[in-house]
């Protein structure tokens, strides 16, 4: 069994929480990498502007110089948005992970936009994937020696979760690469449930979607790029995925991405299990937690990483802060125990994601989880 490390967030006077997390990273085996003059991508999502859920860079700046006292060269990057957003070019993009506290004082080294300017400086990694054949992986993470990913574990409209795989798997991609990852086929209205809010309409970043006479949004396929931006928006099920589409293709496409990722280097990956939102980062605002913060844990394996944590989320109290479970109908309604993130999100299938992910060889399910 893979072994993950775990660290709750408890706290003493000679133990802060920066001091707890760099013990359970060195427990975890980090120092065990050769990291002499390495270039080490930490693999980090900024936050958009507004959401306050992401990392805080004080942890990433304890990483940093963690990995340069060890001789590394250590930058903190991530690629270029496909949907609009304050991250869909590197000006914004760094504009906005300055703004979050990530630039070389706070965060202790630079911060690198991995697909360059416009999200086109990109890599095909060959894998001759199921799904993917050349994954389009930013340039500067494919050039990296080494993969460090910070994660924010929380919840995913479209995967179910993100995690480790989520946080390589789709933001290591290009925007090219996340078209590939997001669209086997255009996405569709469902004229039933749309309440023309025009939501879809202010947010495609390709001017595709208008709203009709009768108030309805209308799709222009000969402009529609398939990423999928109306489906995450939209609240009342208006838009959804089309028949090519579904929550276990992208989650397959995640996996080959992150295979593409983490090929022939050593790589190493350290998950927040706090903030653990319904929904992910790349919002502009940021719901309350469903679940206490529980810990932070890390490990050479991403799959037994994202297994343990979703095992931690599954198993811990809901918050009564948060009532996006409500009218839920499970065990009473008590929801220890359950699988919260296909409650909140029923089209979802994160197991998908780890099964492909465990046949391909990037890691395994089965974990020894070791508290620190």
């Amino acid at each position: 069994m893979s072994k993950v490390y775990f660290t709750n967030l408890r706290t003493t006077p000679t133990s802060n929480l920066l001091d707890k997390m760099e013990r359970v990273i060195k427990r975890a085996g980090l120092e065990q990498i050769d990291l002499k003059n390495q270039f080490v991508a930490i693999k980090i999502h900024f936050g958009e502007p507004g959401n306050l859920a992401y990392i805080r860079p004080n942890y990433a700046a304890r990483v940093a110089v963690l990995l340069r006292n060890l001789g590394a060269k250590p930058f903190l990057t991530d690629c270029n948005t496909l949907y609009s957003g304050r991250r869909a070019n590197a000006v914004d993009h760094l504009q906005s992970a300055m703004e979050n506290g990530f630039n070389p004082i706070s965060a202790k080294c630079d911060v690198i936009i991995a697909d360059g300017l416009k999200g086109t400086d990109c890599r095909e990694i060959e894998i001759n994937g199921e799904y993917c054949k050349a994954p389009k992986i930013g340039t500067a993470i494919a050039d990296a020696d080494v993969i460090i990913s910070m994660n924010h574990f929380k919840g995913h409209e479209q995967s179910g979760f993100g995690g480790a795989l989520k946080n390589l798997g789709m933001g290591c991609a290009s925007v090219a690469g996340k078209l590939e990852l997001h669209s086997a086929s255009q996405p569709r209205i469902d004229l039933n449930h749309c309440t023309g809010c025009n939501i879809c309409v202010k947010n495609c970043r390709h001017d595709a979607v208008h709203l009709n006479a009768s108030r309805k949004a209308e799709i222009d396929y000969t402009k529609c790029v398939g990423c999928g931006q109306c489906v995450a928006l939209c609240q009342y099920d208006g838009a959804v995925m089309g028949a090519g589409d579904t929550s276990e293709r992208l989650n397959y496409k995640i996996a080959e991405y992150t295979q593409a990722v983490l090929l022939n280097k050593p790589h190493f990956h350290i998950s927040f299990i706090m903030n653990v939102s319904p929904e992910c980062d790349c919002w502009n605002h940021n719901d309350a937690a469903i679940v206490p913060d529980l810990g932070i844990a890390a490990s050479f394996d991403p799959v037994a990483l994202d297994k343990a944590c979703v095992d931690m989320v599954t198993r811990a109290p809901v918050l009564a802060t948060n009532n996006c479970l409500a009218g839920k109908s499970i065990h009473g309604g008590h929801f220890e125990d359950c699988d919260k993130f296909h409650l909140l999100h029923p089209d979802t299938n994160w197991q998908a994601g780890l099964e492909h992910a465990e046949k391909i060889g990037i890691g395994q399910q089965e974990y020894e989880l070791i508290t620190v």
